[in-house]
């Protein structure tokens, strides 16, 4: 027995990164201190000797007010990570502390005041000072991978940081906020032409602009396959060619792709929400439910995929489930609404909350608003058409529905055909008009 406990490979010291408390006094640098929570988590998780809770577990505690030995118990780790980040203009200041999950105590604790293009060192620095106050030993190899963060340039990163958070919460359906992500993706490359993530999320971006609107040639492979060329480890290049096999029907080679993808990086938002959406429109609704759960987990401002889960809770007549994924979206529209009362997509997931809550009043005035601020966008008038269906406004549906038809792309039309909250207007003549005439306009057959 002794030598069998002598030859056991020790147990590696268990950490949680929680989310660092954006300090700026401006809720849309948010994006920023969040970046710098999932990096250091990143980092951490390269050390062999360490054993990080996944950023989606850890996200969780986001706004609260968290017992340390408590969150320790509950996630079974040995120590936590907890900060802040206040950015100033050309200046950053970034608190840390490493508290011992047992007791309470204070392990490590350091404050940067430094100027803004020292944020990679700054975050170095603090990798590094947790593997020594834990007395490990950090090896050659990983020393390395901790410093590899992409892109040298602390604008490039800021950009990149800041556009990825406009595609997770931005007004989605909106092409002038793809366009804004482009924008901001392309003058990250500028700066540094072999920054793979900024490739990354400009294909994910255009594939997806591509997907609802065909006419547009780029659809996001090139860039995909550029970034890869940069960074074969990354994941979400594999997101955007999944996208782009989806949209030609060939969903075998997208779940295939999608799999890469999260074999790269289980963790990954972009590749669970994109696993999602493969998986919903194969009529997969567990394991859709699933992609999304963890990729709503992981960013709590993702109130897209909070709605996905509503849809494949109703899809699976899960009640209780559909009710909790109402409570959730609401929290993160109404929060959301807080920073930029303009967001047309959210106003209209909040309405789908709302009305399968029973609150019929609010869900009704709610996709008033969302109409007035963002008449134009048929994403959105998708989704008020599956609000309105929640509380049998089927002429409502229709006329909402209609227009979405009228123009969207073959994967759209076969979300459609898979979507729960659409399944009041199934038998309904006029709907399977709309449904029949969007699959000639398009050259495609019923799914049998």
């Amino acid at each position: 027995a002794a030598e069998a406990a002598s030859s056991a490979p020790a147990r590696r010291v268990c950490i949680c990164v929680l989310p660092f408390q954006n300090m700026s006094g401006d809720a849309e640098q948010e994006y920023f201190s969040d970046g710098i929570s999932e990096d250091i988590t990143t980092d951490l998780s390269k050390v062999s000797a360490l054993s990080v809770t996944a950023r989606n577990t850890a996200f969780m505690f986001k706004g609260q007010a968290v017992d340390v030995p408590d969150v320790a118990r509950k996630l079974g780790v040995s120590h936590v990570l907890e900060g802040s980040v206040r950015k100033a203009g050309s200046r950053v200041r970034i608190t840390a502390q490493l508290i011992d999950g047992k007791t309470g105590d204070h392990v490590w604790a350091e404050r940067f005041d430094r100027d803004l293009t020292d944020i990679f060192a700054i975050q170095d620095e603090i990798s590094k000072a947790i593997v020594g106050a834990l007395k490990l030993k950090l090896l050659p190899e990983e020393k390395k991978a901790i410093e590899n963060r992409g892109t040298s340039s602390a604008e490039a990163y800021d950009l990149y940081l800041m556009a990825r958070q406009y595609w997770v919460s931005g007004n989605d359906g909106d092409p002038r906020r793809d366009e804004i992500i482009l924008r901001l993706c392309r003058s990250a490359i500028e700066i540094d032409p072999d920054y793979a993530r900024a490739w990354a999320l400009m294909a994910i971006t255009q594939a997806w602009m591509h997907h609802r609107d065909r006419q547009r040639a780029e659809t996001g492979v090139a860039a995909a396959e550029h970034a890869l060329e940069l960074d074969s480890n990354l994941a979400e290049p594999h997101c955007a060619l999944a996208n782009n096999l989806a949209q030609q029907g060939r969903f075998e080679e997208a779940v295939a792709e999608i799999a890469i993808a999260l074999t790269l990086d289980p963790e990954s938002w972009e590749a669970n929400r994109e696993a999602g959406f493969i998986a919903f429109r194969q009529g997969r609704m567990n394991d859709a439910m699933e992609y999304f759960r963890k990729a709503a987990a992981s960013m709590e401002t993702d109130c897209r995929s909070a709605t996905m889960i509503m849809s494949c809770a109703q899809g699976l007549d899960d009640r209780e489930a559909c009710k909790a994924a109402a409570k959730d979206v609401l929290s993160r529209a109404e929060r959301l609404l807080g920073q930029d009362r303009s967001n047309a997509a959210v106003l209209g997931y909040g309405a789908s909350a709302l009305a399968e809550l029973g609150e019929r009043d609010r869900a009704k005035k709610w996709m008033r608003r969302a109409l007035l601020v963002d008449p134009d966008n048929i994403i959105l008038r998708a989704n008020l058409a599956c609000a309105a269906l929640r509380i049998d406004e089927l002429d409502e549906a229709r006329a909402l529905i209609e227009p979405y038809l009228e123009n969207c792309s073959a994967l759209q039309v076969r979300h459609a055909e898979m979507d729960p909250d659409l399944d009041k207007l199934r038998g309904d003549p006029s709907f399977m008009k709309m449904l029949a005439n969007a699959r000639e306009r398009l050259g495609i057959e019923a799914r049998p």
